[in-house]
């Protein structure tokens, strides 16, 4: 049986990805290495959580020895990398958390699947999920970021994110080591930890709270629904050319004000609101620093070369998003309360 570890498989776009993998390929060994930080949740998987074919192990990948000790214990065919610090705020607080987990964690993952592979690295392979942030910002002038768009990040965040791509690339040309890199725009959909935009509103036009936009709400994003996220990830892990990037796009374009104008509509539909109530919680707050003006993703290789495409279109996309929220009370309660550390923290306090 082959055997890929997933890290970062208790976060947002990694549960998608893992359910994928464990319910897809029953003939993987599929193992989840998350070190449950604050955006890590193991109810994420609960309906996965007894599979035949699935395992969790609690590591961080900071720390070179235990990842050493993982991949020696599992010998992996396959490395998916997510784990990753990604929220842009947190990055401009405390940018040294960034460069230990985004840089020194992929190093560390590196070396160790090159230590592991160097004696037959065929039929190997170590897949580096990142952002569309590392190329920067557009103008409205009708350009996408491409494959071979220069990067020039302008957060920590996405400083971080450029250095562990160069650092995999360089393991790539320097050891041979045989990897891919995705570069995806925002994703959306399920299991999203409250605190960025599409929860966070979410969930407080259902509580009635002011729903913070910065500046003006100007700022445009390219949306990439989640689950067609993990579906580029399993089409690129298993077709993609080594030494090769991907970009995946949704090829969704919004102004955050717009999207958020959207989702007040939808919302007040769903909740039996009169239409524009929920639009008056929309308070503009001060701007972010270093702000990107727009993203905007060209997915043209992916669809072409490997025959992926998003599944639907952003107001689709929104509306299961918002039902599944609705439906889920008691999952974001406990994200938004803290319960959700309880149980695994109980679980893995002497591990």
């Amino acid at each position: 049986m082959k055997t890929i570890i997933i890290t970062g498989g208790a976060g947002f776009i990694g549960s998608h990805v893992v359910r994928l993998f464990v319910n897809k390929y029953p003939d993987y060994n599929i193992v989840n290495l998350d070190a449950l930080t604050y955006a890590g949740n193991l109810n994420n998987l609960s309906d996965i959580a007894n599979a035949p074919n699935y395992t969790f192990v609690k590591a961080d990948i900071t720390d070179f020895p235990s990842i050493v000790e993982v991949f020696n214990q599992y010998k992996p065919d396959g490395i998916i990398h997510l784990a990753a610090e990604s929220h842009v705020d947190r990055s401009i607080t405390d940018p040294f958390a960034f460069i230990r987990t985004n840089v020194m964690g992929t190093c560390n993952l590196l070396h160790a699947a090159k230590e592991l592979w160097k004696a037959d690295m065929e039929g190997k392979r170590f897949y580096h999920v990142s952002t569309d942030e590392v190329y920067g910002a557009l103008e409205f002038d009708g350009t996408f970021f491409t494959e071979n768009t220069k990067y020039d990040p302008h957060s920590p965040y996405s400083a971080s994110k450029a250095s562990s791509d160069h650092f995999v690339r360089a393991y790539h040309d320097t050891y041979g080591l045989p990897v891919v890199i995705s570069n995806c725009s925002n994703n959306y959909g399920s299991h999203h930890f409250p605190e960025k935009l599409i929860p966070l509103a979410i969930n407080n036009i259902k509580h009635n709270k002011p729903i913070p936009v910065y500046g003006k709400g100007e700022n445009v994003r390219d949306w990439l629904f989640v689950n067609d996220h993990a579906r580029a990830i399993d089409t690129i892990f298993h077709n993609g050319k080594s030494g090769s990037t991907y970009n995946i796009g949704g090829n969704n374009e919004w102004k955050n004000i717009d999207l958020i104008t959207l989702l007040c509509s939808i919302m007040d539909r769903k909740l039996g609101r009169q239409e524009g109530e929920s639009a008056k919680l929309i308070t503009f707050v001060t701007d972010r620093a270093g702000h990107d003006l727009r993203y905007a993703i060209d997915s043209t290789k992916l669809q072409e070369e490997l025959g992926w495409k998003p599944s639907l279109q952003f107001e689709e996309g929104l509306e299961r998003t918002v039902d599944w929220y609705l439906n889920n009370e008691e999952w974001i309660d406990n994200i938004t309360s803290g319960e959700y550390k309880k149980y695994y923290e109980e679980q893995y306090k002497n591990r």
